[in-house]
């Protein structure tokens, strides 16, 4: 089985909690079994050490961000608890910090148990080397206006091009990629016509697309569970199915334990607004208002532009009376 995996799945690791990251070490077993056979390009690795650090800020940021001060009115001041809410806070900011520090201290050895197992699926990996005949295969494409990739920026396209000529004939290649340039505008779980049709035409084979890797292990190794993921997606679920205001309370207060969405995720939240009456109706109510705009200011950048806009539009019309005094 032929699997590729984009810089921003691998980056998304990240986000896995320890217990699915040890379901990720299945999947090295498996190539190394020769059950599958994961391609990665020299591009892809070189994307993900440039965005590694700045992935890894973000995650710190908010960590750092925990360490606030509250404030007392002078009148709190006499009373018994007082001291000793600011005892607790002192012994949480101590405990904050430190967990920076080891955090950091992990971050700069690359011992995160993330930079572990990616490293462990690189190793296992074939590698397709960036060569000057990809870059131009990939300048074409791009000069022509043929998917994927943006303008000015050849690594999709050298990545495409760099599986046309690496898979063998006759195979079938599964694709995991939550980005806008390899899935339709039509649907998103569904690879763009061009790509299936040109990858059918040369390599006499289809392409299976996935946008979130739990996508690809429930399909094809469902002993492979992503416990936190997995949750998540279901909470994501009774959200889009939400058949009465209680629910959506309820399905709302679920995902707000959630710091981290990826990009597929925050675009199917944003869009249940505009698709599912039992969640735009009450986007008023305090707790969904709050949900939606911690979205929008955590995960702004990862919805589609249009998105963004309608969801300003629609939290300015919606917001609470509470906010605005």
């Amino acid at each position: 089985m032929n699997l590729f995996i984009d810089t921003n799945i691998f980056l998304s690791f990240f986000h896995l909690s320890n217990n699915d990251l040890e379901e990720i070490h299945k999947l090295a077993i498996l190539i190394e079994k020769g059950d599958v056979t994961l391609w990665i390009t020299e591009q892809v690795k070189d994307e993900f050490r440039r965005n590694r650090e700045s992935k890894i800020s973000d995650a710190v940021k908010k960590l750092k961000e925990q360490k606030t001060k509250p404030q007392f009115p002078q009148i709190c001041k006499d009373y018994e608890e007082y001291p000793q809410i600011q005892e607790l806070q002192e012994d949480f900011d101590k405990k904050i910090s430190s967990l920076i520090k080891k955090v950091n201290d992990d971050v700069a050895a690359r011992t995160l148990k993330a930079d572990q197992k990616i490293e462990e699926l690189f190793k296992k990996a074939k590698l397709v080397k960036t060569t000057q005949k990809l870059v131009d295969k990939a300048r074409l494409r791009m000069d022509v206006k043929n998917p994927p990739g943006k303008d000015g920026s050849l690594g999709d396209a050298i990545n495409w091009e760099a599986l046309l000529e690496s898979v063998t004939d006759d195979e079938k290649l599964h694709l995991v990629a939550d980005d806008k340039d390899y899935y339709s505008v039509l649907d998103d779980n569904k690879l763009k016509d061009f790509l299936s049709d040109e990858w059918q035409e040369k390599k006499n084979e289809e392409v299976q697309f996935y946008r979130r890797l739990s996508q690809f292990f429930k399909e094809h190794y469902p002993d492979i569970k992503l416990a936190s993921e997995l949750e998540k997606e279901l909470s994501i679920r009774a959200l889009v199915n939400s058949g009465n205001f209680a629910n959506t309370h309820n399905a709302v207060s679920k995902l707000e334990k959630y710091a981290e969405f990826n990009k597929s995720q925050v675009n199917e939240l944003v869009q249940i607004c505009f698709t599912n009456n039992q969640v735009g109706w009450i986007l008023d109510d305090q707790d969904i208002y709050a949900f939606y705009k911690s979205l929008l200011d955590n995960h702004g950048e990862k919805l589609e532009p249009e998105l963004n806009d309608k969801l300003k539009e629609k939290l300015k019309e919606a917001e609470p009376e509470e906010a605005n005094a």
